[in-house]
């Protein structure tokens, strides 16, 4: 057929299996997209101001972020925000799969000659792998699915930060009769019956006083009403919940489930330029919000006025990004380019209050303080006597229990802090306890022990007492374990299964040792490869790494420093014995839980090791530097398998080294390997008999194998004369 003829090309797709999602909008459903997933995921946007941390080339739910060693070309962008440890990149959600569309074919603009195809061309059709042609006087009719464009937005947003969230249930809200001064001036607001009339409405306080309770309430007012457009609930310490470049997603995304015009334009721009997703958050919210909304009739649709919440603004990843989304917002305010109102909560951090207060923003804002007061005290009463009623029935305790006076108790020493009084009705409830009643004991004792230490009016330090009292009923065999669990969640490695792994933990030891601490966490899914924690407030972690606060108990520090150093010997002694990744010799003694081989275990200490050395605010010693130094790199990295790239960040592991001992252990220079076309530096590990070159990446380099060379290269990934 001649080139020159006119084409008619038909991207089919293959018919998908009918599931029943579980929708919650309640207007019109979307459009149903294939569970169909790029061969490679979608790029996410890079940082510029500091290194990023690495991508997932493919679904994983182990940490660390293994890497299937591809030629630097093929690579995916290197992505995740900055972090003093590399960051682990949990696996983007599944879209469920839908039945696909039945509407008609789209036919594409003619495509000039020597053109490329248009990305949602490429794939396993006509055009897979094809490239350096040309397809002159063409028509192309695009037959794929409507929706494609939707599931890609989807698999860039956070559907964890939803109100209706599995992640988040069973969610924080006001206990009925609480709460309901602040819910009933931001329903009113949102519904246009209040005399503020400002776009934005900013509701500021400190950690503890219900912030995301009362959200979540106006949330579940404004749902059935019909004037919700969006949500976001922020959380800094749970998996996919802090990831500032997928704000604008997200909203969009939950935008075109609500309004089958905007739904149209968003999954038609997707899927023409799935790229849209890596842009700027300015140009994220101009393409795919504010563009969209132009086609739209924002008053026949039902979008006018509809309520977008953003809930622990304070809590997204990164100062200057939740400042640039509070001026975003602003801007559309200013020029009216959405016809949303924005309701925001966050702690009164100093860039978002200067943000907030700045002359672009502060006309467009009406604010809200919610401050820790003994006003709400009878709303405090209310919840703990309705709590306690449940307690007595489920345990057959007696009407008299507790007495009025233990209840008066309570209600002072949480002064106003409802995140002290939920904690502790969740450490009464603790079923990994000899039962209420000792558990009530043991609070009663703690707080007349404090009020002497604290005074009367101190529920922040109350609050660090009381996760001391906490972590001091641990069992002692259990402690040490849990300190470790949580150092390794707290460097971002966010997976249950690789912490076991690195641990030596069986499943059932590790659920043990997370039920020790349940009163401020839970474990998500009962399936080890896919579990992991979900602390019910980010205070808690605080607590754990500043030493000054949880002092002995802090998961930071000596702790940190004390096991990093047992690691290290760790590693000499595997080195010393071992010869390669097919024989790796551990001490005696060590025991391996089932289905956990000697070359996992070891890449995971490794990785962890690593890890731990680019902690900030941790360096190491003389004497650590000095073993470090001496480490046989080479072997080091010969242990490992050929599959498997961990990334490390070079230059933080470098700040945290004594400056006579940096160069002998890594180091930025030429290339040593003989033939080596390299002109540029590359990292360099050990010296002298232990000098070693590791696999290179954009911001450090790779622990990986790297003796299985193509021909032709070299260590560093140049090539050789």
């Amino acid at each position: 057929m001649s080139a020159s003829r006119s084409h008619r090309l038909i991207a089919g797709h293959s018919p998908y299996p009918d599931q029943a999602t579980g929708s919650t909008q309640p207007e019109d459903p979307a459009p149903q997209p294939p569970s169909v997933r790029l061969a490679t995921p979608l790029p996410r946007e890079q940082s510029v101001s500091s290194p990023p941390t690495p991508f997932p080339l493919q679904r994983l739910t182990s940490f660390p972020q293994l890497y299937v060693h591809t030629p630097a070309a093929s690579r995916p962008a290197i992505l995740a925000p900055p972090s003093t440890v590399p960051t682990l990149a949990l696996p983007d959600p599944v879209f469920p799969n839908r039945r696909p569309s039945t509407s008609s074919p789209a036919v594409l603009s003619s495509i000039p000659s020597s053109s490329t195809l248009p990305l949602h061309f490429r794939g396993n059709g006509a055009f897979n792998q094809a490239h350096d042609f040309t397809i002159s006087h063409s028509q192309f009719i695009d037959a794929s699915p409507a929706g494609l464009g939707l599931k890609h937005l989807f698999d860039y947003s956070m559907p964890d930060t939803f109100y209706n969230s599995s992640a988040r249930y069973p969610p924080p809200k006001c206990h009925l009769g609480t709460r309901n001064d602040y819910i009933d001036l931001t329903t009113k607001w949102a519904v246009g019956e209040s005399d503020r009339q400002e776009s934005i409405l900013w509701m500021r306080g400190p950690f503890g006083v219900g912030k995301t309770a009362i959200a979540q309430s106006c949330a579940e007012v404004l749902a059935p009403i019909n004037k919700l457009a969006a949500t976001l609930f922020f959380s800094r310490l749970n998996v996919d919940r802090d990831d500032p470049r997928r704000v604008f997603t997200s909203i969009a995304y939950q935008v075109a489930t609500k309004c089958p015009s905007f739904r149209e334009v968003v999954d038609k721009l997707m899927a023409e330029d799935p790229a849209l997703t890596t842009v700027s958050l300015s140009t994220q919210f101009e393409h795919l919000v504010v563009h969209p909304l132009r086609k739209v009739d924002t008053a026949g649709s039902g979008l006018d006025g509809r309520v977008v919440i953003i809930d622990g603004l304070d809590e997204c990843r990164g100062t200057a990004e939740q400042c640039e989304i509070i001026r975003i917002i602003a801007a559309s305010a200013h020029n009216r380019t959405t016809p949303f109102r924005w309701f925001i909560t966050s702690r009164p951090e100093d860039p978002i209050i200067r943000t907030m207060n700045s002359t672009p923003v502060s006309p467009f804002c009406s604010r809200i303080e919610l401050p820790v007061s003994h006003a709400i005290d009878h709303e405090i009463l209310l919840y703990l006597t309705d709590e306690f009623k449940k307690i007595r029935e489920d345990h057959g305790l007696p009407e008299s229990w507790p007495s009025d006076e233990t209840l008066d108790v309570l209600v002072k020493r949480g002064a106003g802090l409802w995140i002290y009084v939920w904690a502790i009705v969740r450490f009464i409830k603790d079923d990994n306890s000899y039962g209420p009643n000792d558990q009530l004991r043991a609070v009663l004792e703690f707080a007349k022990d404090i009020s002497a230490k604290v005074g009367e009016d101190n529920p922040l330090a109350e609050m660090d007492f009381f996760y001391t009292l906490i972590m001091q009923r641990v069992p002692l065999k259990l402690r040490t374990t849990v300190r470790k669990i949580l150092l390794v969640y707290s460097t971002r490695h966010r997976g249950l299964a690789p912490i076991s792994k690195v641990l030596r933990l069986s499943e059932e030891q590790l659920r043990r040792a997370c039920a020790s601490i349940q009163s401020v966490m839970e474990l998500q899914s009962s399936d080890l490869e896919s579990m992991h924690i979900n602390f019910y407030h980010a205070s808690f972690l605080d607590f754990m790494k500043d030493p000054q606060r949880s002092r002995e108990l802090c998961i930071c520090g000596d702790f940190l420093i004390g096991w990093r150093r047992e690691l290290l010997e760790w590693l000499h002694e595997v080195c010393s014995r071992s010869t390669d990744s097919s024989h790796i010799v551990f001490p005696s003694g060590t025991v391996l839980p089932e289905g956990v081989s000697c070359p996992i275990h070891y890449q995971y200490v490794l990785y962890l090791f690593w890890a731990l050395c680019g902690v900030s605010e941790h360096p190491l010693d003389s004497q650590a530097a000095m073993s470090l130094a001496e480490l046989p790199f080479g072997k080091m990295l010969k242990l490992t398998e050929f599959t498997t790239r961990w990334p490390v960040l070079a230059s933080s592991v470098r700040n945290n080294l004594p400056a006579e001992l940096c160069d002998k252990i890594i180091r930025s220079a030429k290339c040593p390997i003989s033939g080596c076309t390299n002109t540029k530096n590359i990292w360099i590990l050990g010296h002298g008999v232990n000098e070693t070159v590791p696999d290179q990446w954009s911001y450090g380099f790779q622990l990986g194998n790297n003796q299985n060379l193509s021909e032709g290269k070299c260590f560093c990934g140049a090539k050789r004369r």
